[in-house]
């Protein structure tokens, strides 16, 4: 627990596509006063978060670091953004693998000097880029253009990502027990990722998901997986594990447009902007599953 400061929840807001797009913009335009969600972060907090592009708010804009592709705002922000007294140190980079918490990524310092001795709260969202995720994804998708049916992806990656599970075992304790050496009075937690998409692709539509009928299983099952490792080597590491994936049960890229909260791959042919990323609605969604989170476990 902190001595410091207590976390109160965001409360989780019911409300429309559009009026979370007009939240985030008033967020960035009055700063961390200006919350995107109802409730208050902490008095006095210092907050530090870590990790990859989940936690950066990548392909949302605007942007405050392009290196990282860290966006103004991104779930840090609004875990934070109610309150005056709070501060946010975010130092997510796109594309950082638990290497980058202690070395240097992209040109940035490694992530883990941003801790203090009087950090009050740390999250750290990592894991899916040491799996290879992201080209994973992206090739499944040119697999799944190329051939609909069957299980290409799982042909070509399912050896190759059970040996990236096995060299990642081990390493998420390690970098939450150096965190909390680091800051040892800091809430420390993992992250867990939210649901991308669904383990039947029927809900899908082909010009925004095109992965084979069979893989949708196979790259749902890399997620869960990921998941339960972060979950237990929290536990592990002495961390608070944060799930993020039944908030976003409901609402991955195949949901409706006005529901979903994850990008689909294409968008009008293209890569979109976010693929397989929160979009301004799951900035949201997220930012209050984790300050709930830190909030009860803060007190």
């Amino acid at each position: 627990m902190s001595r410091y400061a207590r976390l109160r929840p965001v409360r989780r807001a019911t409300v429309t596509a559009t009026a979370v797009l007009g939240a985030c913009a008033a967020l960035v335009a009055a700063g961390p006063v200006a919350a995107a969600a109802e409730g208050t972060g902490a008095a006095g907090a210092r907050y530090v978060a870590l990790g990859d592009s989940y936690a950066s708010g990548y392909g949302i804009t605007p942007i405050e670091n392009e290196v990282c592709g860290r966006a103004k705002v991104s779930y840090p922000t609004v875990v934070i953004a109610a309150d005056k007294s709070a501060s946010l140190k975010n130092v997510a980079c796109s594309g950082a693998t638990t290497r980058a918490i202690w070395n240097e990524h992209k040109g940035q310092p490694k992530q883990i000097s941003a801790l203090k001795p009087d950090t009050t709260h740390v999250t750290v969202n990592i894991g899916g880029n040491d799996i290879g995720f992201e080209k994973i994804v992206t090739e499944c998708a040119v697999l799944g253009l190329q051939q609909p049916t069957g299980s290409p992806c799982k042909s070509k990656f399912e050896a190759e990502v059970d040996a990236a599970f096995g060299k990642l075992k081990g390493r998420l304790a390690s970098v939450a027990i150096d965190v909390k050496r680091k800051s040892p009075k800091a809430v420390v937690a993992l992250v867990g990722y939210p649901k991308l998409l669904p383990a039947d692709g029927s809900s899908c539509n082909r010009s925004e998901v095109p992965f084979a009928s069979g893989d949708f299983a196979f790259l749902h099952g890399i997620l869960v997986r990921l998941n339960d490792m972060i979950k237990a080597e929290a536990a592990q590491g002495g961390a608070l594990y944060i799930d993020t994936y039944k908030p976003s049960a409901d609402y991955d890229m195949c949901a409706p447009k006005n529901k979903r909260m994850i990008q689909p791959l294409l968008e009008g042919g293209r890569i979109a902007p976010a693929a397989a990323h929160p979009n301004a609605p799951g900035i949201l969604r997220l930012g209050a599953a984790v300050s709930q989170a830190l909030a009860k476990h803060s007190r």
